[in-house]
């Protein structure tokens, strides 16, 4: 070959790679294993292949923990189990609404652990719409296509006259009943994890496409030969097929939280689609949603980590809503156990989601955002609380009052059509009352907190700070909602007033949030490294910073903007040391800031991670830029072990998505998003409203990670913030990056992002 010949061999050769790598659409970046090399005393997302249809109502993952085991799929295992249908929202809160499925040749195996079959990861394939893996003890191959409530099943026998499937509607009360004429098993499963009504079922139907040689029903892992219809505390089915080598079996499955009927109803989303036709819309269905924003990047491994992170934005709150015979949206109410119309979603804790997932919703697919809202409402109509933990009704689980966050960030954005009137006495009642039975529902320690301004550190209620600061939050909200709302000046002053409360447990000696006794002295004595005790699953150092409504008080109180800088700073040069006392013994969270090489800094927990945009709010947005890449940089990978601590319902993934665009929204409900820098050379949202929201960064790389100067439709933009309505209106932001800070840029206080201390002047 000569050298033009080669040359040109060359050229194409490059331009098919590059036609390839163009080709690729948002889904195919997708790697629903990342986060699943976790395990309890260490988490790397705790998270698990989640195959579903965006905010799908069921979810379908490869099992290959025990019954029961939160830790469902794990990277280091070696077996398979079944296949499950799955409301997990983490290992911690658990699952409910499940039953398995797990083919199988050569002899009939029903217990889980005798059943279990050896897998490698290089016969896997995963992704949010496909799920396809080899079972090598079987010599056969499963694949999943999922919809939102059912999924379509393949399985690829060897030649075999003993080739089954085994149904395991798991222990703790549950029916099967198979009707060989119809190809069908039907059943109900009622393991759960709480949160759930005494009259509370998830029913499936199971369709195959091939007739039956064989069909029993089994109890407790014993064959049961006389009937094929059973109701136990664990029961199942097991059917068998001969087959041929290569012939495929196909399953379609459905489930319906409201009745056997509504199952079969349900299984109208796949109708008469083939297997490939599910893959298809359901691969169409994750390109619709991730496609919302376009980014670009020649490095494969970013473009996989934010489209991974995007996937794990989209899944939860999770659609807890059916459409009946007269195509009526209703729901069975997790909370009375009724059948109810409208929307309802769960399977979130707003201490988690309401710091960015909601906000991000809000912006990229207010449509969704509507409907969650709708679905709260409804939450609050039938239970009298708006959630704090859901899963799928009320669960006792960390602190706080944020429904009031996730509630007023979408009433301030114009995002609810739903009975606002209604929603706000909601957040009254929440905001001085408790739950009767699930006391981190409202508020814990309200009559304290009224009375004090606080919630004594001395009066037995745990991790009073946090509640505190987290509930002058939530007053603010309440103040910003009712005030749009047109409330009475003197109820709002009730709310206005109590916004202030953070400043009650600051301590001017330390600088620092503290726990204060109810005789107004501050708790002796005081460890700021101290994990838990006052504070929530972090110290002093992570919890000083949330006053999201007011960082220019807090600035204030700490004596000015460079001593606020130094405190920031100081995260970062301290050593990772913590005092775990009050678990007694190092808890994950505290050993995932620890090898995180990044000072006392614990991006792997929430409380933290709005931190590094607060550099904004003192004009040193610079340091905001460089930290904010390093934690990219440092902490998120596309892989098993890709997350720096639990994922938490896409608060941890929302979290990455927002910083890579280059904004964030460090208080929920001020319309407003706090500047960080871009990540990417180029990224393209397209709004709802149909308008484009171009970020251009051509300079940019990890040595020109600080703004320079940016350019907003035209015009020399300085501010560090920008305002939610604009945003919507389209446009193109234009950076110039370098690798230097442009410390003239942002440091004007008409350059800060809102604190209600200088709205108030």
């Amino acid at each position: 070959m000569n050298k033009k010949k080669l040359l040109s061999f060359a050229i194409a050769l490059l331009l098919g790679v590059s036609s390839t790598f163009a080709q690729k659409q948002p889904v195919d970046y997708v790697n629903p294993l990342m986060g699943t090399d976790s395990k309890i005393s260490l988490s790397n997302g705790n998270t698990y292949p989640a195959i579903a249809l965006p905010w799908g109502m069921n979810f379908w993952m490869p099992q290959t923990g025990k019954m029961g085991d939160g830790w469902a799929y794990t990277y280091a295992s070696d077996k398979i189990r079944g296949f499950k249908q799955t409301h997990q929202p983490s290992p911690w809160i658990n699952d409910y609404g499940q039953f398995s499925i797990m083919p199988m040749t050569k002899q009939l195996k029903i217990d889980q652990d005798s059943r279990a079959s050896w897998f490698s990861h290089k016969a896997e394939k995963a992704t949010p719409y496909y799920y396809s893996v080899y079972l090598s003890e079987y010599d056969m191959t499963t694949e999943i296509a999922p919809t939102e409530r059912c999924a379509h099943f393949r399985f690829t026998f060897p030649e075999t006259s003993d080739a089954y499937v085994v149904i395991d509607a798991f222990d703790r009360g549950s029916y099967v009943k198979v009707i060989p004429e119809e190809n069908k098993i039907i059943g109900y499963t009622t393991r759960n994890s709480g949160g759930v009504p005494q009259n509370f079922k998830n029913y499936f139907v199971i369709e195959f496409d091939k007739p039956f040689t064989f069909n029993k029903v089994w109890a407790d892992y014993h064959l049961v030969e006389t009937h094929l219809e059973l109701q136990s505390n664990h029961v199942g089915a097991a059917i068998g097929f001969s087959t041929k080598k290569g012939e495929q079996v196909h399953a379609k499955v459905a489930s319906s939280f409201i009745s056997p009927e509504q199952a079969e109803l349900n299984l109208k989303e796949i109708g008469n689609k083939t297997f490939e036709q599910t893959k298809e819309a359901g691969r169409k269905a994750w390109n619709n949603v991730l496609g919302r924003i376009k980014v670009e990047d020649s490095d494969e491994n970013r473009m996989r980590t934010f489209y991974s992170c995007l996937y794990r934005s989209v899944l939860f709150p999770r659609m807890f809503y059916e459409v009946n015979g007269k195509g009526e949206t209703v729901h069975y109410s997790p909370y009375n156990g009724e059948i109810r119309p409208g929307y309802m979603f769960t399977d979130t804790g707003f201490w988690d989601t309401f710091r960015c997932l909601f906000p991000f919703v809000n912006l990229i697919y207010p449509s969704m955002g509507e409907k969650m809202q709708a679905g709260l409402l409804n939450t609050y109509l039938e239970s009298g609380f708006f959630p704090e933990w859901a899963s799928p009704g009320h669960r006792g689980c960390m602190v706080g009052n944020n429904s009031a966050s996730v509630v007023a960030d979408a009433f301030m954005k114009n995002i609810t059509k739903a009975d606002a009137e209604k929603m706000y006495e909601g957040l009254l009642k929440g905001a001085n009352s408790v739950h009767p039975k699930v006391s981190t529902t409202g508020r814990r320690g309200y009559e304290y907190y009224n009375k004090l301004g606080y919630v004594p550190y001395d009066v037995k209620i745990n991790e009073n700070a946090a509640r505190t600061l987290e509930y002058a939050y939530d007053d603010w909200c309440i103040y910003r909602m009712g005030e749009k709302l047109g409330r009475p000046a003197e109820e709002l002053d009730v709310y206005k007033k109590r916004s202030q409360n953070y400043r009650n447990l600051f301590d001017p000696e330390t600088k620092l949030m503290r726990g204060k006794n109810s005789d107004g002295t501050f708790q002796t004595p005081f460890n700021p490294f101290k994990w838990g005790d006052a504070f929530t699953e972090g110290n002093s150092w992570h919890y000083t910073w949330s006053v999201f409504h007011d960082v220019q008080g807090l600035v204030d109180l700490m004596g000015g903007k460079k001593m606020f800088v130094s405190m920031l700073d100081s995260v970062f040069n301290l050593p990772p040391v913590f005092d775990d006392s009050y678990y007694g013994g190092v808890i994950h969270e505290i050993r995932e800031m620890e090898i995180a090489n990044m000072g006392n800094y614990a991006h792997g927990n929430q409380p933290i991670q709005h931190m590094i945009y607060l550099y904004n709010y003192a004009g040193e947005p610079w340091k905001a830029q460089y930290w904010l890449r390093e934690t990219m940089n440092r902490l998120y990978l596309p892989t098993p072990d890709g997350y720096c601590g639990d994922e938490d319902n896409g608060q941890t993934s929302a979290w990455y998505v927002f910083t890579a665009l280059g904004f964030y929204p460090v208080c929920p409900g001020s319309n407003e998003y706090v500047m960080g820098a871009p990540y990417f050379k180029k990224a393209t949202i397209t709004l709802e409203n149909g308008k484009k929201l171009e970020i251009s960064a051509p300079k940019n790389n990890d040595d020109n990670r600080y703004i320079r100067s940016l350019n907003y439709n035209g015009k020399n933009y300085t501010k560090n913030y920008l305002n939610h309505f604009d945003l919507l209106k389209g446009g193109r932001l234009v950076f110039d990056m370098d690798n230097k800070p442009n410390k003239g840029r942002g440091i004007n206080e008409s350059d800060f992002p809102y604190s209600f201390s200088r709205d108030a002047k």
